[in-house]
């Protein structure tokens, strides 16, 4: 037998969901047709389990900004690791990033490390509401998968809905934790200063850009905000973080958070996050248990350092905005070509376009569907990291054209279904492993 026989089958029927992160689910890209499952990967390339070769361009999700597998980053944790990654006494290393990230942000003086951005977004959490002896949280963006994140769709199931997906059901938030926190559009300052006013807020927690650079004017007010009502302002840059400049986003704005996270490309790959924080706060969180076997293991940290010191040695951002500006432009012109309304959404070195269309998700699966056979892993987001070249963006373009062309035709009546092989991508967080 095959050990790979059916494996994505055997998957949603011995693991709950199918797999651990919904962006990498089959079914939200192409169902039914997508590889699923790679065997190596190099820089911008993965290979499948038949070991057939593909161009990234999703490189889900914005973890890698040297590229998969880079040679100096790996040496290092290897040779590192060798040395153990778990024993009864605290790695070293735990001190030097400390020590290293904070020097990146002097606003912060003290830290605090975990795996995940979830994991670190909780801690954030946890300290800001220790920290003022406040319950209710302000959110804008998306924060994570935990209780108290979702708990904003607990009184209505579309609160989340710019942020997420429409309908993400709070299936197995305590119903308790109803209007401890609560929604708001970061540019939109009225609906902010009412949650303020109705509630006594322990955090406003935000993502400092996701769909657009940020709003530097807007971020101001925030700030102004946060200090009249003694709130703590937190930034979420698990995303945006490293991939702009040589840290946050937030220090392009001139606007400092009391808390912020990172996690994602701050190892490349490897299983890092942290919560970073101005030491007055983070003392007053001294009390509280927030702990974890795994935030100890020597990878992460061993992954983190390299990495920070590659990016302050290479500063790949300039290549990776230039070439993002260039892949929009591609794209626009693309589909001015062929006269599709698309809209372009990101920060550059994150690009995403969706179809003006009401079938906007037909075509998405179309285009996964159409570039794999061309041999390009690729949806309708790209994270761009150093490899992706302008040689390599102008050959996704060219392989986009027909797919565009064809899609044009889909617009004008041609019946896009006789042209799927597999089902319409999810469109949203649902249950998928029905």
């Amino acid at each position: 037998m095959n050990k790979y026989k059916n494996l994505y089958g055997r998957a949603k029927k011995h693991i709950l969901s199918g797999n651990m992160l919904l962006s990498k689910n089959p079914e939200m890209i192409l169902p039914k047709g997508w590889p699923t499952y790679f065997s190596k990967s190099k820089n911008i390339y993965v290979w499948d389990l038949k070991g057939k070769k593909y161009i990234d361009m999703m490189c889900l999700v914005g973890q890698s900004i040297i590229g998969y597998a880079n040679n100096n980053l790996d040496r290092y944790v290897f040779s590192n690791a060798q040395k153990g990654i778990m024993t009864s006494l605290n790695c070293p290393e735990e001190v030097l990033l400390a020590e290293k990230i904070l020097k990146l942000h002097p606003w912060a003086g003290m830290t605090k490390f975990a795996r995940s951005g979830g994991e670190a977004n909780a801690l954030a959490i946890r300290i800001a509401r220790a920290a003022t002896g406040r319950e209710h949280i302000a959110i804008s963006g998306y924060h994570g998968w935990h209780d108290w994140y979702l708990s904003v769709n607990i009184k209505n199931k579309n609160n989340l809905s710019k942020f997420l997906f429409p309908g993400l059901n709070p299936y197995g938030v305590p119903k308790s934790l109803s209007n401890t926190c609560h929604a708001f559009q970061s540019n939109n300052l009225t609906s902010l200063k009412k949650i303020i006013k109705k509630f006594r807020l322990a955090a406003i927690c935000m993502e400092v850009a996701r769909n657009k650079l940020p709003d530097k004017k807007m971020l101001y007010e925030i700030r102004k905000l946060a200090n009249k009502n003694k709130i703590i302002l937190i930034f979420d840059e698990c995303t945006s973080g490293f991939r702009r400049n040589n840290g946050g986003l937030h220090m392009t704005t001139g606007v400092n958070p009391d808390l912020a996270m990172f996690g994602k490309a701050l190892g490349n790959g490897y299983a890092i996050s942290c919560v970073i924080g101005k030491e007055k706060i983070m003392k007053k969180a001294q009390r509280c248990f927030m702990s974890s076997t795994f935030w100890t293991e020597r990878i992460g940290f061993l992954a983190a350092l390299k990495n920070l010191e590659i990016l302050e040695k290479k500063r790949p951002f300039k290549k990776i905005i230039s070439n993002g500006k260039y892949l929009n432009k591609s794209l626009i012109s693309l589909a001015n070509k062929y006269k599709l309304l698309i809209k372009i959404n990101g920060i550059e070195a994150i690009t995403s376009f969706i179809f003006l269309s009401k079938k906007h998700f037909e075509y998405k699966t179309f285009i996964s569907q159409e570039m794999l056979k061309k041999g390009f892993l690729a949806s309708n987001i790209i994270f761009l990291n150093i490899y992706h070249s302008k040689k390599v963006i102008d050959k996704y373009i060219s392989a986009l054209d027909p797919i565009f062309k064809k899609i044009k035709s889909f617009e004008d009546g041609l019946p896009i279904k006789k042209y799927l092989k597999s089902p319409v991508c999810k469109s949203g967080f649902k249950r998928i492993n029905d």
